[in-house]
């Protein structure tokens, strides 16, 4: 969960984009670091491998407002999408706050979808969280693709819970800080209300 570094007067929150391989996860954080001003965010670490674009993660801090004096920090984390890097996502995972799933709008990618999904579930129980007390927004990418699965059925068979969905494409950079925006805000709801206990 956040870290307060009292000393420095900041909340550290870790926000983890999942989601299948080559989804878009990676995509939507290099924009959001692209569109960053230099003074608000930190150096981007990409670890590339053989099959996979992100083998442990992009990390991005990006200060959004402040509760009670602090200031906020959002550190941005990608897991990586194949399914046998799976101890790396449940480490990536570790202290999470809030997740944003980006789901591979593709007809042929909603197997991977569920897969994935079905997998953070397991990975989240499996390190003591709640699937549904942990802010989550969806993001349907690859919307300009021909190929796509209407959004009614992506809510359907992967948002049950009827949680925040946007749709994007995140290589124009559509939708990507609608659902940053969104994450954030939930996640310092969720901090607020702690604080507030």
């Amino acid at each position: 969960m956040s870290f307060v570094n009292y000393h420095t007067k900041e909340i550290n929150c870790k926000i983890v984009y999942y989601g299948p391989g080559l989804g878009g996860k990676t995509t939507n954080i290099q924009h959001v670091y692209q569109r960053t001003a230099s003074g608000a965010k930190g150096q981007m670490v990409t670890l590339n491998t053989e099959n996979e674009r992100t083998l442990f993660f992009d990390f991005l801090p990006l200060d959004l407002g402040q509760i009670r004096g602090y200031k906020t920090r959002f550190h941005l984390y990608t897991v990586p999408g194949q399914v046998f890097y799976e101890a790396s996502r449940k480490l990536i995972l570790r202290g999470v706050d809030g997740i944003v799933f980006v789901a591979d709008s593709q007809v042929e990618k909603m197997e991977d979808n569920i897969e994935s999904l079905n997998g953070l579930k397991k990975n989240l129980e499996e390190q003591g969280y709640d699937f549904e007390k942990v802010p989550l927004v969806f993001q349907w990418n690859k919307r300009d693709l021909p190929n796509t699965i209407a959004t009614q059925d992506l809510e359907r068979k992967l948002n049950e819970h009827d949680l925040p969905a946007f749709e994007a494409t995140a290589v124009k950079g559509e939708g990507v800080f609608e659902t940053l925006k969104m994450i954030s805000k939930l996640v310092l709801l969720n901090i607020k209300g702690g604080l507030d206990n």
